[in-house]
């Protein structure tokens, strides 16, 4: 029966990628090269699935993560000179074909959201702000503007008179009801439009399709320990934790969705994790 599953998945997962080459239009042997990859990276990222920390799904009852809280820095140890980042040259392939399709369909999208910024709240377009990416490297993430101009003033001063939104402050790094977006910029965070800009970041090189979602230099700290699965990748548009409550789980839980992605990595996750990103952003109650 197993071998019937794997027969099927194996079938997917070619048809998918001969789809996503001939959309582009690559050579025929990409498609023999992207598999090879996908096995080698498979074979080679298997963990040991009796562990109770990769037990992990959307299911809030699963085993919690409890990674090592030693405060977890980018400049731990020498970098590793030549490391590629998870996934190697397959990964990015499969990074360029869907991030250069996407901004060909999303292409009127992407006029008229920054039209409709700036006749309603005026102020730049793009919010820019730093990341750590691959090896703790900083670089610049996009996103369209959401938040009121001083945004960082108005979070401080909301945090000191309300004790409750402190402690969710500080225990999720969100809040349910955050005072400093606007009404438009609410709209664009339910359906996740706000995030359309980072196609270009992946076109850059900084992030992937598919990966942990990018956090501050502060906020790897709470990864513990793993913040080293962290930094072998490049931060994602999408990935496990948005196909699995997002929003409305704890951060420990994203951290383990996380960790369990880059230690199983594969191709033909990572082109399951983007059919299913779709369903995942009509769940607008999961969502800031």
């Amino acid at each position: 029966m197993s071998n019937v599953i794997e027969s099927n998945l194996r079938q997917c997962e070619d048809l998918a990628i001969e789809g996503w080459v001939l959309l582009v239009g690559a050579r025929p042997a990409a498609t023999s090269l992207l598999r090879h990859e996908s096995d080698a990276a498979a074979r080679s990222n298997t963990p040991d699935l009796s562990s109770p920390q990769l037990n992990a799904s959307h299911d809030h009852g699963a085993v919690p993560f409890e990674p090592d809280m030693r405060t977890a820095s980018i400049d731990d140890g020498p970098r590793s000179e030549g490391r590629q980042p998870l996934g190697g040259w397959a990964k990015r392939l499969l990074d360029l074909m869907v991030a250069s399709t996407a901004l060909i369909l999303a292409g009127p999208i992407l006029v008229v959201i920054p039209l409709l910024i700036k006749a309603t709240t005026g102020g730049p377009v793009l919010f820019v702000h730093q990341r750590i990416g691959f090896d703790g490297k900083a670089f610049d993430c996009y996103k369209f503007r959401t938040m009121v101009r001083n945004a960082e003033e108005v979070l401080e001063q909301h945090l000191s008179c309300n004790p409750q939104a402190a402690q969710e402050w500080a225990a999720n790094q969100k809040l349910s009801c955050d005072p400093r977006i606007l009404f438009f910029g609410r709209m664009l965070r339910k359906s996740s439009l706000d995030e359309l800009p980072q196609l270009f970041n992946i076109l850059r090189g900084d992030m992937s399709c598919v990966g942990p979602r990018p956090v501050v230099a502060d906020e790897l700290q709470r990864y513990g320990a793993a913040s080293h699965e962290y930094l072998k990748t490049r931060p994602g548009l999408t990935g496990l934790w948005q196909i699995n409550g997002r929003n409305t789980t704890e951060y420990s839980h994203r951290v383990l969705l996380d960790t369990q992605y880059v230690r199983t990595w594969s191709l033909r996750r990572d082109l399951s994790i983007l059919m299913r990103t779709i369903p995942a952003m009509m769940k607008f109650d999961q969502t800031s």
